[in-house]
């Protein structure tokens, strides 16, 4: 069974990524500082896209009461994400510290579009560890029980 990322969820991650490869162009200190967040952040993403996020899209059959035995095959990416949230919880710590800079740099350089952009990308970091990441793992486990 093919598990499909929220649509919301992905149009998010690609602005997110957007602002951010607009940030990496730009001249100066804000340039260097919005690389390193890139680079920090590059395989974070490429992580969640894989299997901490597309669990969610089976939030919407869940709460109708439909579960599937296809359904089982989503517990692979709830478990890996179990087992390896300790260090997404570390790299959002590294990704935080580089986008603190990134303000730091962009008020230093009166670019306040790169000042929202950090702290927009700090909240989602935020509502993925108090929401989606824990959603995502009751996901598996909501499946482990009913089946």
């Amino acid at each position: 069974m093919q598990f499909t990322i929220p649509k919301s969820l992905k149009i998010e991650h690609e602005e997110l990524h957007a602002q951010l490869l607009k940030a990496t162009k730009e001249e100066g200190e804000v340039g260097v500082a919005a690389k390193n967040v890139a680079k920090i952040l590059h395989n974070h993403f490429v992580k969640e896209e894989e299997y901490a996020i597309p669990p969610l899209g089976l939030l919407s059959e869940l709460s109708k009461g439909i579960i599937t035995g296809e359904m089982k095959s989503v517990l692979s990416m709830t478990e890996k994400l179990q087992a390896e949230l300790p260090l997404m919880l570390e790299e959002h710590k590294m990704i935080i510290e580089a986008l603190q800079d990134l303000i730091s740099v962009s008020t230093k350089e009166n670019k306040p579009e790169y000042i929202e952009f950090a702290q927009k990308l700090m909240l989602h970091a935020q509502t993925e560890e108090e929401v989606m990441y824990p959603a995502a793992i009751l996901v598996g486990e909501y499946i482990k029980a009913k089946l």
